[in-house]
């Protein structure tokens, strides 16, 4: 891996732009982008603006290229953010486009560059960047390659990086390719990105589930979409991660999983059976449903995938008898219920969501690791 850094002091604060270069990974999605990143470091509020001229020519209807910026704060906790849209469908045409922002003192990086989505054909050309202290003028800032003269080679383009991965792996999306083009806003050349057989997401679809009545298999779609999430989220967690307790009220991870599993069992049981936990049901599930103190106590030293290897298992039987019904019976109720069965399915799909919520935020108060280093003995007797 390589970095290249050029510094700069503009109006009294600290500019580094950084460009990398790092190893190729192959994935699927829907879009792809490229950037440059600015290492920032102020006293005081400073303004900037990204400018650049974009052209879609979309061959989908959700096809688009978008100029965009955002700032990282210290502790990864995110600054201004904003991206603005070519969609033009019909007789494409080279536009200008403008992201204003601002970042202070909690600022450590500003990124800036462009995304497309979908299929078709998108150009960008003739990226300027400024800053702007309270009370100055707009500053002009050198942008590495920001008409792309110098040329695509091999799907790179030079002074611009593409997306990467945790491990700095560039991110090559398949269904698309980078090329440099003649037709260009000014210049002799503009950067090409074509979108060719792009695969949707399907995480970011909900679909009618086959071999499932309309509404059922929506509600499948979108129970499995939630959970899919979770089990994303929380899978690569270790031990310590799993059992960490922000504090002495809170619940861990571990708990939260079986709380999302013992709350899609209850619910089975109301909505399947007419009927609530019996007293064997009650010694596997009621401390996972109630949470708690009697929770702490009992979820902890396990890896991350018993817990969903449970959560999955109850899944599995909810896929198995919502099969077994259709569309009406999702308008009826039980007996004593306040709630019809597909309020009560609706439930335990926002049930999900709102513990991710709740997961993500413990998962990003985990605090690092403290790796002890051992001092040989007689190292310390010296």
């Amino acid at each position: 891996m390589k970095f290249n850094k050029l510094s700069l002091i503009i109006g009294g604060f600290l500019l580094s732009i950084y460009t990398l270069t790092a190893q190729t990974k192959e994935i699927t999605r829907e879009w792809v982008s490229f950037e440059q990143e600015v290492a920032v470091k102020t006293k005081k509020k400073v303004q900037f603006k990204v400018r650049a001229y974009l052209k879609t020519e979309g061959s989908n209807d959700n096809s688009v290229a978008a100029l965009w910026a955002g700032v990282e704060n210290k502790n990864d906790e995110n600054g201004f953010g904003a991206s603005v849209q070519d969609s033009i469908l019909i007789k494409p045409k080279w536009s200008p486009y403008e992201i204003e922002g601002h970042f202070d003192e909690y600022a450590e990086k500003l990124t800036f560059g462009a995304y497309v989505v979908s299929n078709g054909n998108f150009y960008f050309d003739d990226f300027e960047l400024f800053f702007k202290e309270e009370g100055g003028e707009y500053q002009k800032v050198d942008v590495s390659n920001p008409g792309f003269e110098n040329k695509v080679d091999k799907d790179n383009i030079p002074g611009w990086q593409q997306d990467t991965d945790k491990e700095k792996n560039v991110l090559k999306v398949k269904g698309y390719t980078f090329k440099s083009t003649d037709k260009s806003h000014s210049g002799k050349s503009a950067l090409l990105i074509e979108g060719r057989e792009v695969q949707q997401d399907s995480s970011n679809y909900i679909t009618v589930e086959e071999g499932f009545t309309p509404q059922i298999g929506t509600l499948i779609s979108m129970l499995n979409n939630l959970s899919n999430r979770v089990e994303r989220v929380v899978k690569d967690l270790d031990i310590r991660q799993t059992d960490h307790l922000l504090d002495e009220k809170a619940n861990r991870i571990g708990a939260l999983v079986m709380h999302l599993a013992a709350a899609e069992k209850i619910y089975q049981n109301m909505t399947f059976e007419n009927r609530r936990f019996n007293d064997e049901e009650k010694e596997q599930w009621q401390a996972g449903l109630s949470l708690g103190e009697e929770a702490r106590e009992k979820f902890q030293g396990k890896p991350i995938s018993y817990y969903l290897d449970i959560y999955k298992e109850v899944r599995k039987k909810t896929i198995e008898e919502l099969k077994k019904r259709n569309d009406e019976w999702l308008e009826k109720s039980w007996p004593g219920a306040p709630m019809n069965n597909h309020f009560a399915w609706f439930h335990v799909m926002e049930h999900q969501s709102s513990h991710l919520g709740q997961i993500l935020m413990l998962k990003k108060r985990i605090p690092e690791e403290e790796n002890e280093i051992a001092i040989p003995k007689e190292e310390v007797d010296k």
